[in-house]
C-alpha cells in the first residue's frame, strides 16, 4: 500500500485531482468529508464544537451553520486553534480506520487541506500540491462560489503560503487560468503522475524494491528533495531531524548534486536497525543490504532515488 498525501490551497482544484485519482482506481479519502462527518447531529464532535462556541454556531434544525462558524474562525486564529483540537483529533482516528481497511495494493490518496499547517507531510512517502496563484484563487471563490472578495483572502490566509506549501510537495500539479474553452490539463498530469510514478511506487513498497536512479534536477529543487526527506526519514524512525543528515554536506552548500540523495540515519544499537527495517519500508526506503553493524535501505519512489544508511552511533562505518 502507498499512501499519498494530497493538498493545495483553497480554490487551487485540489477536489479536481481527488476525483481523478479515484477514477484511476486510488482509494481517496477525503478530510473533508470526515470533517463533516465527526461532527454530524448528536455526535461526540458536535457536542464538544456547540460547547466550544455556543448554540449560535447551530441552524434551526440543529446542524453546524458552516458558513457561520467558518466566518468566525477564519478571521480568528485562536477560534481556529480551538476548532482543530476539537476536528482533527477526530477525523485522524476516523481516517486511520479507513486506510487499514484498504487493499495491500492500494494506493490510498489522503485529501487533507491543511496537510502542511499541521505537520503532516513527513507522514506520507509522498505529497501532491495542487497549486494556482493567490489572484487566481481568489477569483474562483469569488466568482465560482459566491464568496467576497474579503472572506475569500481570509480564508485564503487562514492557510499556509504558496512557499511553504511548494516546499513541502514531492509534486506539483499546476493548475493556472485557463482561457475560455482550452482544456483542463488537471485529468491528463493525474494520469501521467499515477502511471509513471505512483503504481510504480506502490508496487515496489508492497515488493521491498529500490528504485533506479533518475537525471538530477537544479541545486534549489535537490536542497528541497533533502529536506523533505529527512524530515521524511526522521519521523518515521521518531527521531529528531539531527539523528538524519546527508552523507555528503556539501550537497546543502550548492555543490554538485549526486543523481541519488545519500542519508545517513544515526541510531543507539544495532537492535534499532533491525526495529527499524519494516517502520523505514512502510515509509517508502525498503532495506537493501546490511553494512557492518547498519543497514542499507533505498527509496522506493521512482521519483526520488534515495540511499539511506542506518548506522550504529560510535560505528566506525559512521560518516
Amino acid at each position: 500500500m502507498l499512501r499519498v498525501g494530497l493538498t493545495g490551497g483553497i480554490g487551487a482544484g485540489k477536489s479536481t485531482v481527488a476525483r481523478c485519482f479515484a477514477a484511476l482506481g486510488a482509494v481517496v479519502v477525503d478530510a473533508d468529508v470526515l470533517a463533516r462527518e465527526v461532527v454530524a447531529p448528536g455526535t461526540a464532535g458536535w457536542h464538544a464544537v456547540v460547547e466550544c462556541f455556543g448554540p449560535g454556531v447551530l441552524t434551526p434544525d440543529g446542524e453546524l451553520d458552516r458558513p457561520a462558524l467558518g466566518r468566525l474562525v477564519f478571521t480568528d486564529p485562536a477560534a481556529r486553534r480551538d476548532l482543530n483540537a476539537v476536528v482533527h483529533p477526530l477525523v485522524a482516528a476516523r481516517r486511520e480506520e479507513l486506510v487499514a481497511a484498504a487493499p495491500v495494493d492500494a494506493v490510498v490518496v489522503e485529501d487533507v487541506p491543511l496537510l502542511v499547517e499541521t505537520g503532516m507531510a513527513p507522514r506520507f512517502p509522498l505529497v501532491v500540491v495542487v497549486h494556482a496563484d493567490v489572484t487566481e484563487r481568489v477569483r474562483r471563490l469569488v466568482e465560482d462560489r459566491g464568496m467576497s472578495e474579503g472572506d475569500a483572502r481570509a480564508r485564503v490566509g487562514a492557510q499556509a503560503g504558496d512557499d511553504e506549501r511548494l516546499a513541502a510537495a514531492d509534486v506539483v500539479l499546476d493548475n493556472p487560468r485557463r482561457a475560455a474553452g482550452s482544456p483542463d490539463p488537471l485529468p491528463a498530469a493525474v494520469e501521467d503522475l499515477w502511471r509513471d510514478r505512483l503504481v510504480p511506487f506502490e508496487r515496489n513498497l508492497r515488493e521491498r524494491r529500490v528504485a533506479a536512479p533518475r537525471p538530477r534536477g537544479g541545486i534549489r529543487a535537490q536542497q528541497q528533495r533533502v529536506a523533505r526527506l529527512v524530515a521524511r526519514v526522521a519521523h518515521a524512525a521518531g527521531v529528531g531531524d539531527r539523528a538524519v543528515e546527508p552523507v555528503d554536506a556539501a550537497v546543502l552548500r550548492g555543490a554538485p548534486v549526486e543523481d541519488v540523495v545519500e542519508l545517513q540515519l544515526t541510531v543507539p544499537s544495532t537492535a534499532d536497525v533491525a526495529r527499524l527495517e519494516e517502520v523505514l519500508a512502510a515509509a517508502g526506503f525498503p532495506r537493501v543490504v546490511g553494512e557492518g553493524d547498519g543497514a542499507l535501505h533505498g527509496s522506493a519512489d521512482p521519483g526520488s532515488p534515495a540511499r539511506l544508511h542506518v548506522r550504529v552511533a560510535g560505528s566506525p562505518d559512521r560518516r
